[in-house]
């Protein structure tokens, strides 16, 4: 049962069939109960005719006794328990049998003890002659015309198997159509699961053939409820794409890189100079080359795994980490001002859409970058941007860069000085890193005097 719960499917035929036989219930039973109400009141109204009727004949004589002034043309008044009766007494009662007509034969209609004011109509069900339920309406009458004349207490009385064999019948048709649309409308519940989880079916072909390997990507045409989704899952499908080409891409680019140091150490090893000492730097220089090159690519690997959908880094605490680090690694600077490295007012609620490891590798590599060529002055902000995300600034007020070197330095290991330590890698890596993740790195003038790094990534307020 667990499992057929887990169907789609099955739990709109649940609801479909549920709601369907509950709406049809309700229909038959108010559609009953309006027919039956109906049909009352026109039997009522037909038996208050032939009261106005009966009332209309009603004279007395001399003698004082009642009588109708001519006969009841319906054959049911003079035929015995024919289905119509009337029944009249003195009020109040004298002991003497009321009078009747023919089809009560030998009976006399139980009227209930109650007593009608004059001209009121009362409505009773009771029992009648020959075992028959009949509807009863009364009223008393006083014959204004004839100064001291008794009231008379008129009744009127028919059979209700009639009507009730007329609801019985409608109850009966109603069943039958309601069993009719019930099955249509189930026919056309099943159409609608059949078209309305088409698409599904469909995805799921799209999926199989990408898994197949057929397809690169979802094909076919999808309603708008399903398209985001594969609009997500291509999004997907083209980022694993890409990381795994740049995977292929960085391992290639190493055995590559490496090559030349390795000949060079293999030459080296073939053909020793005689003075060991004579190629130790040599020596040193390649192995140099050799861990650059490893770590621009590891940290080229590990960047490629970036952008992965579904991260949230709260920015706040890392970049209050790295202006501490920062902080304690440029304390000492050798003919220079102190370091003032301030971190401007940032929203505790920004998140960046990634890694947090990436996000600090990116800030970190521009911070000490900025703390490096900084005079004494380095200001890092964070600020919103129209588009979604955010700008992450970092200026600071050293010599800077004219627009030719801020563009040959975000290139693979370009310094713009040899005199500060360093590889040449950590714009690059940023750049790598941020355009990852949708983001760019700029660089211009600061308003500090120095170089402005503007590094742009994706994010939200929380």
């Amino acid at each position: 049962m667990a499992a057929l719960w887990r169907s789609l499917r099955w739990r709109l035929w649940w609801a479909t069939l549920v709601g369907l036989g509950v709406a049809l219930l309700l229909a038959g039973w108010g559609l009953a109960g309006l027919f039956r109400e109906h049909a009352t009141q026109q039997f009522e109204r037909q038996l208050q005719r032939q009261l106005d009727l009966v009332t209309a004949q009603l004279e007395v004589d001399a003698a004082g006794q009642a009588r109708l002034r001519t006969g009841l043309n319906d054959p049911r008044w003079h035929t015995p328990y024919a289905g119509l009766y009337w029944q009249i007494d003195a009020l109040p009662r004298q002991g003497s049998a009321p009078l009747r007509s023919r089809s009560l034969w030998d009976t006399v209609l139980a009227l209930p003890d109650d007593m009608p004011a004059d001209g009121e109509l009362h409505r009773h069900t009771l029992p009648g002659p020959g075992g028959q339920t009949v509807h009863l309406l009364e009223r008393a009458v006083r014959l204004l015309d004839q100064p001291g004349a008794p009231a008379w207490r008129i009744a009127v009385a028919a059979d209700t198997a009639e009507l009730e064999a007329a609801v019985d019948r409608f109850s009966g048709r109603l069943l039958t159509f309601l069993a009719v649309l019930g099955a249509a409308l189930l026919a056309a519940a099943a159409a609608q699961l059949a078209v309305g989880l088409a698409p599904l079916r469909q995805l799921q072909v799209a999926v199989q053939a990408v898994r197949q390997g057929r397809q690169p990507r979802l094909q076919g045409r999808f309603p708008s409820e399903v398209q985001p989704l594969v609009d997500d899952f291509n999004r997907v499908l083209a980022h694993d794409e890409q990381v795994a080409q740049r995977a292929r891409q960085t391992a290639g680019n190493l055995a590559h890189a490496i090559k030349t140091p390795l000949a060079v150490l293999s030459q080296l090893a073939d053909h020793p100079p005689d003075d060991p000492a004579d190629w130790a730097p040599t020596l040193q220089e390649q192995v140099q080359a050799v861990r650059q090159q490893v770590d621009w690519h590891l940290q080229r690997a590990r960047a490629a795994a970036a952008g992965a959908p579904g991260r949230l880094a709260p920015l706040r605490p890392v970049l209050d980490g790295l202006g501490r680090v920062m902080r304690k690694v440029h304390a000492h600077r050798e003919e220079r001002p102190p370091l003032d490295l301030v971190l401007g007012p940032v929203d505790a609620r920004w998140r960046f859409a990634g890694e947090a490891q990436d996000l600090q590798e990116m800030a970190g590599n521009l911070l000490d970058n900025a703390c490096k060529w900084a005079r004494s002055r380095v200001v890092l902000e964070v600020v919103g941007r129209r588009d979604g995300g955010f700008w992450l600034t970092v200026d600071d007020d050293g010599p800077g860069l004219d627009a030719a070197q801020r563009q040959a330095v975000l290139g693979r290991g370009v310094r713009a000085d040899e005199r500060v330590p360093g590889s040449g890698l950590g714009l690059d890596i940023v750049r790598e890193i941020a355009t990852l993740y949708g983001g760019e790195l700029a660089l211009q003038v600061s308003p500090l005097g120095g170089l402005r790094a503007r590094l742009g990534l994706p994010g939200e307020l929380a």
